[in-house]
């Protein structure tokens, strides 16, 4: 028996014995009751170390041992539930909370609140989120208030019930399940006139079949489906594409004439690193061979950083790119690019107006090929909860207002990567589909025959 573990036990001995000279009503603990207490607080300090680090998968072993052997401490069960919220098991996060709250004697420590109307928010149960959002807002000190934006979550409930009232014309409906599956799905793109669609998953056919050791998911790939005319869906999906490596890849956009492209690429996996981190790599189809070349990186400093830098789009003339990078990342999470050519190379990249980028998250643009209008993802700015998909008019090069799409894309969950096809009057967007078991990002596609833009 090592040191901690005899320390942990005369703890614990001390308090059962300071409670049988308190009190006479409660039974003394029995040694094997204290060695169980022992144990489970061991292993729960074992379970937040993994959770501080990111570890969820060992942390939620460690937190569900700690609750084999002391099954009435609240607070194990509020971190298994944590955890599964981590790990995107929203309806699991959600019972585990509950039975932390009973645990508790409806007494838990003021964090506890923001956890619980979070879950619920994300479980479309706004009306306990808005309650306990409101407690939160009441026991959490200030510094912790502003760490989890209470003000803000508190105003992303109200809009979202507001919203949920219409009676919206335009559709979202989850795209084929040949395509969606119970991994990841999302950056959806169309090419060769609506004939083939290009997206990004993280599934165990991943190139390398290996997972990422920070958040123990497969790498991502790049997959393409091609759409059957006679079926009416997709088929023939397939990520055997040159462009895969083994770490994580996404194409991000590529133009009408499908001949060229723009990609995200993670270095770690590549044998002749770039930078540090992420970079954007462009690729062309070769005029002498009809085939797509390979990847090369963007040489410029501003574009390309030490930091994670990708999720790029392009206006059809390839004068305009915007791009997501966590270069501010001391002050901020991600925030919007946009870099402009000067003649035949880029110019230095600019970050875009505080009203756009918030100390949130602010990613996946999307630029209409004539530039005139931005569509990007945020949780930073008012919406319905998690990622909320925006759009900025753009009139000699000023941005306006962040307009909020509503539901007619958005939901209570996670919304990004819209794109939108005006010629098939239609879009995509990845949604966190939290029907499941696991939530997960899938394909939606939107009906947009009644949307027009500029959105009043």
């Amino acid at each position: 028996m090592n040191k901690s573990f005899l320390t942990l036990l005369v703890v614990i001995a001390s308090f059962g014995s300071l409670k049988a000279t308190t009190t006479s009503k409660e039974p003394i603990d029995s040694s094997t009751n204290l060695i169980n207490k022992a144990l489970a607080l061991k292993l729960y300090e074992d379970g937040l170390e993994f959770f501080n680090m990111g570890q969820n998968k060992e942390a939620l072993s460690k937190f569900k041992d700690a609750a084999i052997k002391d099954p009435s401490n609240w607070k194990i069960v509020f971190y298994i539930s944590l955890t599964n919220y981590e790990l995107n098991y929203f309806s699991l996060a959600l019972a585990q909370a509950k039975a932390a709250l009973k645990l508790s004697n409806g007494k838990p420590n003021a964090d506890f609140y923001e956890h619980y109307a979070k879950v619920n928010h994300r479980m479309g149960n706004l009306d306990t989120a808005l309650v306990f959002y409101k407690k939160a807002e009441l026991k959490l000190p200030s510094s912790l208030k502003k760490e989890f934006q209470i003000p803000l979550r508190i105003q992303q409930v109200e809009f979202a019930k507001k919203e949920l009232l219409n009676d919206k014309s335009i559709k979202k409906s989850i795209l084929s399940r040949s395509v969606n599956s119970n991994y990841a799905e999302y950056g959806p793109i169309l090419a060769d006139s609506g004939q083939v669609l290009y997206f990004t998953a993280r599934k165990s056919d991943t190139k390398g079949r290996t997972m990422n050791t920070d958040d123990q998911d497969y790498f991502e790939d790049i997959y393409e489906a091609k759409w059957n005319s006679e079926t009416k869906d997709w088929d023939s999906i397939t990520n055997a594409l040159k462009w895969n490596t083994k770490g994580f890849d996404a194409l991000t956009y590529v133009s009408r004439d499908g001949k060229y492209a723009l990609m995200t690429i993670n270095n770690e996996a590549l044998e002749q690193k770039t930078t540090s981190s992420s970079d954007i790599f462009e690729l062309s189809i070769s005029t002498s061979t009809g085939k797509w070349g390979s990847p090369k990186p963007i040489e410029n400093k501003s574009i390309n950083s030490s930091y994670y830098d990708g999720s790029a789009t392009m206006t059809s003339d390839r004068k305009t790119m915007y791009f997501v990078s966590d270069r501010k990342g001391d002050k901020k999470s991600t925030d919007l690019y946009r870099v402009q050519k000067v003649g035949s190379a880029w110019g230095k990249a600019e970050v875009l107006p505080d009203f756009i980028n918030t100390v949130g998250r602010e990613t996946t643009p999307y630029i209409t090929p004539d530039g005139k209008f931005l569509f990007f993802s945020s949780d930073g700015l008012p919406g319905m909860g998690g990622l909320d998909i925006y759009v900025s008019e753009i009139k000699a090069g000023v941005f306006g207002q962040p307009i909020n799409l509503g539901s007619i894309v958005n939901s209570v969950s996670d919304d990004s990567h819209f794109y939108y096809s005006p010629e098939f009057k239609k879009g995509f967007v990845a949604s966190v589909n939290t029907k499941n078991e696991k939530a997960n990002y899938d394909l939606y596609e939107i009906d947009l025959s009644n949307f027009s833009l500029p959105i009043k």
